[in-house]
């Protein structure tokens, strides 16, 4: 099993990876190992150089010289983008596998190369993932230093950001910074949903690797090798709507399903405006409890090694000279008081509460994409459209309420859905609850 195999439905990224991953073999290779004997002007261009697609063109070969793989496919910035759930963490990760990889061709999945890339424990990998809101100055300043240093153990030095669109402004120039002069075995992998949420003078320096949503059958497919019976394959991989962790997730667990049955249920909750706001309630608790489970035993976690790193809580009867006198028998010790601790321990807890209210948000736009695609299995069956329905489990209920109302008043329920996610994720001050009690109302009186 290869590191591409995890990029389902992205045939053409597979491709270009693979071909990069082979041209970076090739840039570090001594120029006794290069191909026919080609000059070395004409197949050794700058190894941090624009690579297909940047807008540069690639070398041409000498003359004579046999067809091969050209070091130009590398470049010391990539830029991987896609919707959420589609996989650009895990291609940038694999890209990554692929260039520690201790076999030819690169990518087998199976050395210690990728062995370690792949499960975050790799010397030469530094992987930054914000954990609220925002990814601030100093994670990349950190991040930079890295850059600057050697790789120790394999061939290239790799930072890889999970969500290059959370950059601040102060973060965004610090990492800019060190693009423009990236050091020479260094490799940036930026993570973003689409060019526009990444600096343009960030993304000019990076190549483009865009992924784009893997069709059903592909999802269904995988689904299926996995060990999942094609019926619950199928509902899975329609309902995910090509967000991979989702599609695993329905597949296998039960919670996640019962979540999803809630959410379409609401539409027919909406009698009553107490009703309405009962039924936004529950989501929002839903997805209050949903952030709990997910985040209250590792805040406890790394709340305690945070207070045993600074010594919080320790005890010491304290130094004293030998001529000193000895201590009183059963002399209680004092408690120690760590400088900047109280500092640290209040930082720590604002982070908690903010990855804690973007798991909240998270939660929450998931249930909405839920609930706008029963509203789009609604307007297909009212307009007649042959399409696939997103939740085929569900298609008597979006025929009862493709009965019960107009095509019109169902285009307004779903820009209704879509204009919620875009407050919530425009507005992270929004309180949750107010924003779906507007929703469930609006859905109402549609």
């Amino acid at each position: 099993m290869s590191v591409w195999d995890a990029l389902v439905g992205q045939d053409s990224v597979v491709a270009t990876l693979r071909a990069a991953a082979d041209a970076a073999t090739l840039v570090l290779a001594p120029t006794s190992l290069l191909m026919d004997g080609a000059a070395e002007a004409d197949v050794v261009p700058d190894p941090t150089g624009p690579g297909p697609g940047t807008g540069s063109a690639a070398p041409s070969p000498a003359a004579g010289a046999s067809a091969g793989p050209s070091r130009s496919g590398m470049t010391h910035s990539w830029l991987f983008t896609g919707p959420p759930g589609v996989g650009r963490e895990q291609a940038a990760r694999a890209f990554a596998a692929s260039l520690t990889c201790e076999r030819q061709p690169p990518g087998c999945g199976e050395c210690v190369g990728c062995h370690t890339v792949l499960t975050d424990t790799a010397t030469d990998l530094r992987t930054v993932t914000p954990e609220g809101f925002s990814l601030g100055v100093k994670d990349i300043r950190a991040l930079v230093r890295d850059a600057a240093s050697a790789p120790t153990a394999g061939r290239w030095r790799i930072l890889l950001l999970t969500d290059a669109d959370r950059l601040t402004e102060a973060a965004a120039n610090a990492l800019l910074k060190a693009l423009e002069e990236p050091a020479e075995r260094a490799v940036f992998l930026l993570c973003a949903p689409s060019v526009e949420d990444v600096l343009p003078t960030i993304r000019s320096r990076c190549r483009t690797v865009a992924l784009r949503l893997p069709a059903a059958a592909d999802v269904r497919a995988m689904l299926i090798r996995e060990g999942v019976d094609e019926r619950s394959a199928d509902v899975a991989a329609r309902a995910s709507q090509g967000h991979l962790d989702l599609a695993r997730r329905l597949a296998g667990d039960e919670a996640a399903r019962a979540h999803r049955e809630a959410v379409l249920r609401i539409p027919a909750r909406l009698g009553r405006v107490g009703a309405c706001l009962a039924a936004a309630a529950d989501l929002v608790e839903a997805a209050n409890a949903d952030a709990e489970a997910a985040n209250s035993a590792r805040d406890e976690v790394e709340t305690e090694a945070l207070k045993t790193a600074l010594g919080v809580g320790a005890t010491a009867v304290g130094g004293r000279s030998r001529s000193a006198k000895a201590s009183k028998a059963g002399a209680k010790g004092r408690t120690m008081v760590v400088r900047g601790a109280a500092g640290a321990l209040k930082e720590l807890e604002r982070n908690q509460k903010s990855r804690g209210r973007r798991t909240v948000l998270d939660t929450l736009d998931r249930a909405l994409v839920d609930l706008a695609g029963l509203y789009r299995d609604v307007l297909a069956e009212q307009l007649g459209a042959t399409v696939e329905s997103i939740h085929p489990d569900h298609a008597a209920e979006a025929a009862r309420l493709a009965a019960a109302a107009t095509p019109e008043q169902t285009l307004r329920r779903l820009e209704a859905v879509l204009a919620t996610r875009t407050a919530l994720a425009d507005n992270p001050g929004l309180v949750p609850l107010l924003a779906v009690e507007s929703l469930t109302l609006a859905l109402r009186d549609a």
